[in-house]
């Protein structure tokens, strides 16, 4: 049974190097490419893939909320993230929303491949480094014992232009970055936080001393 699949990250060469992975291979065809969210929105119910490989951090809509909005138009399809994120906070929201798998970006083809058949069998696919960190986690390591958050200091920065009320590219501006990565930033003190939005993540860390 031929797989199709569509991929969406906002990186042309990431898109390219999947194609070029998987370009060949028997059983496998890349029935679309898509640079960000509305653009997999507006296209997926045209191509109709199997499996998604799905980034988390696009430009327009995070890959979380982005994966609950196409499960809602398509319960039939398989979404496996395909990040850098590696915080099993971004693992259980994306779970939760759905999603069938959780692979890093340094995934190679054989392990690839091995998740799409996975989840098209009905089973959730987890690399083993995520495996081993829930594992590790509910072994008793439990992230809300009372201590502060440890956000970096780049990180801390980007908590006091939020508490400012700075727009993503006002921060973008104060603090020489470019805007996705104030809101990769943004993303990472959500997770630590345990926050949904902006006014939860100042709520939380004036809770925690860190402003």
């Amino acid at each position: 049974m031929e797989i199709k699949i569509a991929i969406t990250d906002d990186h042309q060469m990431v898109l390219q190097g999947i194609v070029a992975m998987l370009t060949d291979t028997p059983d496998l065809k890349v029935v679309g490419t898509y640079k960000n969210a509305q653009e997999t929105l507006e296209a997926i119910e045209i191509s109709k893939p199997d499996v998604l490989l799905l980034d988390i951090n696009l430009p327009d809509i995070n890959g979380i909320d982005l994966s609950k909005k196409l499960l809602g138009k398509m319960p039939e399809l398989k979404i496996i993230a395909l990040t850098n994120f590696e915080d099993i906070s971004f693992v259980k929201r994306m779970l939760k929303n759905g999603v069938h798998g959780y692979l890093l970006k340094n995934t190679d083809k054989l392990e690839l491949i091995k998740a799409m058949k996975t989840v098209l069998s009905g089973e959730i696919f987890l690399q083993k480094s995520i495996q081993n960190k829930i594992i590790n986690q509910t072994s008793g390591k439990t992230s809300d014992n009372g201590l502060k958050p440890n956000l970096t200091r780049r990180e801390h920065e980007v908590l006091v232009a939020i508490s400012e009320e700075l727009t993503t590219q006002e921060i973008s501006e104060k603090l020489f970055i470019s805007p996705k990565t104030v809101e990769t930033h943004r993303m990472n003190i959500m997770s630590k936080l345990g926050a949904k939005n902006s006014v939860g993540i100042i709520k939380i860390a004036i809770e925690k001393e860190l402003l």
